[in-house]
């Protein structure tokens, strides 16, 4: 072989190695921004005061909630998924900041008559702060009750977009709170417009996803679906105002035979919207690479909600007043139609959401915890002690067993609870295991002191 010959096929080799370098770096920075490109966007909905046996896919047999129910069949539907509070803004306070409410203040209700110059601590760091820093654009539709003043608006507290109400309720129709207030927000100003605050939310929640299609911004979005319903005033989407500006009295009231009817069309037109958020996340082609999360932020009212086995409602530390509907879609990743008993509260979203995001958190004090790898690779939670406190009442959780204390006649009375074997808390076990019932006390007392620890209370 000559030496021009040996030359030239060296040259090819030289070229051909180089050129199957290239391509190979070019793959894997292509696969790095792949990487990046799929950041899943989040969308978190949240009704209010809906009960854990008011969804299809959870027994209800009254009523009809078939997009909720596909969202299940194609995700995780969670069976001991709880509210952080039985009422409102706890859970609220909670969800927000990752946190037990008790150490943010709020363990009771922020009033429209009573606290409209308090609110959530601008120090607190949001979920929706948190995922900003993970280069996420937010937007909040709906129920705040975080703080009515304009200075503990959502605006100031992360969220990018801001369209909804700040206090506990407004009339759906002409969106007067309690107290006789106009209470419709965009952004930091009252701005009131037409519309059944349902169909208002779900159709601000469509036009964020369409305005923020991740694919076209290169950008996620994370999206805050706040539901009024099923929250009294017990009103359908043809229905009167019963509020009027000035007074917070009702101007009429529904007729007692026809409230139930009302109450199971309110669930069902939210659930209709839902069914609309989730085809344009398809429509947008974003649904692939969207997280959804649906849930409650407690039980429901006892006068005419369900809870299904559970017992008691709303404001209780019983399990009907916290256990509520979980479900979690995410394509792909979560495997369809799971069902999953893990115990899960409101403040884990947080710490769960920026994980998902790819990201950290270093919030100080932060309570909840990741279920990233429960949800993308079915592995289990560490064992925890979780706790619920309202109005004098405590709960504590510790793997199938369960505390409620409360004082009776100046003594404290404390129940003990099998919940794998009664989850409708009907036998006391307290008589048969005092030593339970004694570390299980210490264990409250402990907690106790540690999250009300240097805390101005907001609400309780």
């Amino acid at each position: 072989m000559k030496i021009d010959q040996i030359k030239r096929i060296a040259c090819i080799l030289i070229f051909t190695f180089l050129s199957i370098s290239c391509k190979e770096n070019k793959s894997k920075n292509s696969s790095i921004g792949s990487e990046k490109s799929i950041q899943p966007n989040i969308v978190l909905i949240m009704a209010d005061d809906l009960g854990y046996g008011e969804l299809s896919c959870y027994g209800s047999k009254k009523i009809n909630t078939p997009n909720i129910d596909a969202l299940a069949a194609g995700g995780m539907k969670l069976t001991d998924f709880h509210s952080n509070g039985p009422v409102c803004s706890p859970t609220r306070a909670a969800l927000i900041t990752g946190k037990y409410q008790q150490r943010t203040g709020v363990e009771g209700v922020i009033t429209a008559k009573s606290h409209r110059e308090v609110g959530l601590s601008l120090e607190e760091i949001t979920i929706a702060e948190a995922l900003v820093k993970q280069g996420y654009h937010t937007g909040m539709f709906g129920k705040w009750h975080m703080g009515y003043a304009e200075e503990y608006n959502p605006i100031h507290q992360g969220f990018n977009e801001f369209v909804g109400f700040v206090s506990g309720n407004v009339d759906y129709h002409s969106h007067v709170d309690q107290e006789g207030y106009l209470d419709w927000w965009k952004g930091n100003k009252v701005d009131d417009e037409k519309g059944y605050t349902t169909d208002l939310i779900t159709n601000y929640g469509a036009e964020f996803i369409k305005r923020n299609n991740s694919e076209k911004t290169g950008k996620p979005f994370f999206l805050y679906l706040s539901q009024e319903a099923p929250h009294y005033p017990i009103q359908g989407r043809h229905d009167k105002p019963v509020r009027k500006v000035g007074s917070g009295k009702f101007i009429r009231k529904v007729p007692k035979d026809s409230v139930q009817t009302i109450y199971s069309e309110m669930i069902e037109t939210m659930d209709e919207g839902i069914g609309q958020v989730i085809q344009t996340l398809k429509d947008e082609g974003l649904y692939e690479n969207t997280i959804i999360v649906f849930c409650s932020d407690n039980g429901a009212a006892g006068s005419r909600g369900d809870n299904g086995v559970l017992r008691a409602a709303k404001a209780s530390v019983y399990e009907g007043g916290h256990r509520v509907p979980g479900i979690i879609s995410y394509p792909n990743k979560i495997k369809a139609g799971t069902v999953n008993g893990t115990t899960i509260m409101s403040m884990d979203f947080l710490p769960t959401f920026v994980d998902l995001a790819g990201g950290k958190t270093d919030i100080e004090n932060l309570d909840g915890i990741s279920f990233k790898n429960m949800l993308v690779n079915e592995e289990s939670l560490p064992e925890r002690d979780l706790f619920w406190s309202f109005k004098g009442r405590t709960a504590m959780r510790s793997g199938k067993w369960k505390l409620v204390t409360f004082i009776k006649d100046e003594q404290e009375v404390a129940q003990l609870f099998d919940l794998e074997a009664d989850l409708s808390e009907k036998n006391d076990l307290s008589d048969s295991a005092p030593e339970r019932v004694k570390d299980m006390q210490d264990k409250i007392e402990k907690w106790k002191n540690d999250v009300w620890d240097g805390v101005v209370p907001v609400a309780n």
